[in-house]
């Protein structure tokens, strides 16, 4: 009979143990999307938000006195907290994977680089507080291009490296204005919205990241007037790069509690073939 010997370094119940029991020791949990509701500030671009009624209480009563009401809901993938599916951008008509993008998403949906691909993400995070590295702790100016120069000094200032297979979340300090009464505020066609450019983007896919988020709905950085024109972030991430992009999260009160490095937590709906999904990640750190 011959037997082996495994250590806790190598052992997978071990491993579990050690999970189980920092969560049973408290772990505090983030929320860091963003509550989805009817005129939330959204790209003008995307089929906007829904939510109904069909079946209210009483309207249908059982014998035993019960009833149930239920719902519907209409929206665009990329509306309220998102993640990007590779299917989303091409560039000269390639996707990531140098397929033909017309032809991958014949018959209405992407097989094979829609949201259903992209696996669920327990990961390291990041968040580089950009504003705080630039002595601005508010926010960045409207239109301001977030440079990788930021990006290193956040990530210095901090003492939290990016590693590669991390998700890297980029707080501009625009998520302040997501619940302004003037919804333009937050859209920021007019303004202009801070955010990456191609030489931040280029930087964070260089050091070997899995997927990359932001406080503001297009990620990156948007000129005064632009909108949504012209997106090279996007380009270098979803098509050349292959990194994932998460929109409109809610980053202000990791930033507020100085949390920059935490377990995070994300899974997309596997709506297939799709070109996003609707996402509500979490950040979770040690309880204390």
């Amino acid at each position: 009979m011959t037997t082996t010997s495994t250590t806790a370094a190598t052992s997978p119940v071990t491993g579990t143990q050690a999970l189980l029991a920092a969560v049973g020791a408290g772990v505090r949990t983030y929320d860091l999307g963003r509550r989805l509701t009817i005129g939330m500030p959204q790209s003008p671009n995307h089929p906007p938000f829904w939510h109904a009624l069909p079946r209210r209480h009483g309207d249908n009563v059982r014998a035993d006195g019960g009833s149930a009401a239920n719902d519907i809901i209409t929206m665009g993938t990329h509306v309220g907290t998102h993640i990007d599916a590779f299917a989303h951008v091409s560039q000269d008509g390639r996707l990531v994977d140098g397929s033909d993008a017309a032809v991958a998403g014949r018959g209405g949906r992407f097989a094979e680089l829609g949201a259903h691909t992209i696996a669920p993400m327990v990961r390291r995070g990041v968040l580089l507080d950009v504003p705080a590295a630039l002595g601005q702790p508010d926010g960045c100016p409207p239109g301001y291009e977030i440079t990788p120069q930021d990006l290193s000094a956040a990530a210095q200032r901090q003492g939290t490296p990016i590693r590669p297979g991390d998700v890297v979340l980029i707080r501009s300090g625009w998520g302040r204005l997501f619940d302004h009464e003037d919804r333009t505020r937050y859209v920021g066609h007019a303004s202009g919205v801070p955010g990456v450019g191609a030489a931040g983007a280029t930087w964070l896919a260089d050091a070997g990241v899995h997927a990359v988020g932001a406080d503001t709905i297009a990620f990156e950085c948007l000129r005064p007037g632009a909108g949504h024109s012209v997106l090279p972030a996007h380009r270098v991430l979803l098509v050349e790069r292959g990194v994932y992009i998460i929109e409109t999260m809610a980053l202000e009160e990791l930033a507020a509690d100085a949390v920059h490095e935490f377990l995070f937590v994300l899974s997309p709906l596997a709506i297939f073939g799709a070109t996003g999904s609707p996402v509500r990640p979490l950040a979770v750190i040690a309880n204390g």
